[in-house]
């Protein structure tokens, strides 16, 4: 069988799971996760384990936190005042996502992890930052 090469299409059926067992994401009973490789952002973990694979090969992985999608980092907190929100973001609720822009006017996607009467605290770390996560594997097509 030949490697898989870069630009290649990869077509591959996953159950992703955190540590206490959970199902975060699956393709089960679904068309299979397809992404080119070397081209899209995947985790180094999730991209490194199906190299070694073959059409039709099976096998689970876990991933740890640094190839997943690494630490998480207290200092992507960012504390806000309520007055500075914009006036269309009144309702939020913990676990929403936005979108702002970083320093760089990069959009950046955040998730609000705390409200208070006067502040609202949003997280910047990617939502499984911190997290060793396990694959379930099956390659199901390359080319």
């Amino acid at each position: 069988m030949a490697k898989i090469q870069t630009g290649d299409k990869v077509s591959v059926h996953y159950i992703g799971k955190l540590g206490d067992g959970s199902i975060f994401d699956s393709t089960v009973g679904e068309d299979p996760f397809v992404f080119t490789f070397g081209e899209d952002d995947l985790i180094d973990g999730f991209v490194n384990a199906i190299l070694t694979m073959e059409i039709g090969d099976k096998k689970t992985v876990t991933v740890d936190v640094e190839e997943a999608y690494g630490e998480w980092h207290e200092d992507m907190l960012i504390e806000v005042p309520r007055s500075e929100m914009p006036e269309e973001l009144t309702e939020l609720a913990v676990g929403d996502e936005l979108e702002v822009t970083d320093e760089e006017e990069e959009p950046m996607l955040v998730i609000v992890s705390e409200l208070t009467d006067t502040t609202v605290t949003l997280d910047g770390n990617p939502p499984l930052a911190g997290e060793a996560l396990t694959f379930e594997l099956e390659l199901v097509a390359v080319g």
